[in-house]
């Protein structure tokens, strides 16, 4: 069908996605900012600005589209380590975008949730994350979960502390921890498995983002650099999705059995 036409080339007409296949939860690891910033000629902090842009733009499209759950990696617990007056410039850029967002974001239906550890980040932005998740806590339209502090090997480590915590006989009955059981314990039960895992910025890796919810993720790579991503880039990632097989350890003649 024409709809799952994989359309590469920038600026070439992109289908619109087909209702049916939508996936439901798409990941996006927002690469790029600096290098855009450096292709500019323009210092690192002014290429996170347009990477914010481009979040706009992102999360109106896949709300169009009807997407269910859009979650975005915006800090990594790494990121840390990157040079301090840049981190503090994100923090700021973090605070900004929660205060004068919010309303916007209630407006059009979206909740947000942030993922990942807080404790390391300041009391004003703490207590600001705090008061948009509130403010936004009604909405039904579309989950927007940004990754901040995160990383996929914390995840599972934090969830096997809380499943503990919660059930502290399980140390001594482990066969009783099941995927399920641990799935419960994530940081973001909410938005389930992963359908589909973008990567701006031309590298071909997932950098310790989402490790068990993107088990049987369909992983698009684009050269685009996250300020360039637009609505058009995401339409252009979902129709690629609709034109995979997605077997699930099962043979091609199963999956059109079941249709």
């Amino acid at each position: 069908m024409d709809g799952q036409r994989f359309l590469g080339k920038k600026g070439e007409r992109v289908s619109e996605p087909e209702n049916r296949g939508l996936p439901s939860h798409v990941a996006v690891i927002m690469d790029g900012n600096g290098r855009w910033a450096k292709r500019c000629g323009l210092p690192r902090v002014e290429g996170h600005r347009r990477g914010a842009a481009a979040v706009d733009a992102c999360t109106a499209e896949a709300r169009r589209l009807g997407i269910r759950h859009l979650t975005l990696f915006a800090f990594s617990s790494e990121n840390w380590h990157r040079p301090e007056d840049e981190v503090g410039a994100l923090m700021k850029l973090f605070l900004t975008v929660l205060r004068t967002k919010r309303d916007r974001m209630a407006k059009n239906g979206i909740r947000l949730r942030i993922a990942g550890d807080r404790t390391r980040f300041s009391r004003e932005l703490q207590d600001a994350i705090l008061e948009t998740e509130e403010a936004t806590s009604h909405c039904s339209a579309m989950d927007l979960t940004v990754c901040a502090n995160y990383g996929g090997r914390w995840d599972i480590v934090q969830a096997v502390r809380s499943a503990l915590r919660e059930e502290p006989l399980l140390a001594r009955h482990p066969e009783s921890v099941d995927e399920e059981l641990l799935g419960r314990h994530l940081a973001l039960p909410w938005a389930g498995n992963v359908d589909l895992m973008i990567r701006t910025g031309g590298e071909s890796r997932i950098s310790n983002f989402l490790l068990w919810q993107s088990a049987y993720a369909e992983l698009y790579f684009t050269p685009e650099l996250w300020p360039d991503f637009t609505g058009e880039s995401l339409r252009r990632a979902v129709v690629w999705f609709q034109g995979r097989e997605r077997r699930f350890g099962r043979t091609s003649e199963q999956v059109s059995e079941r249709g």
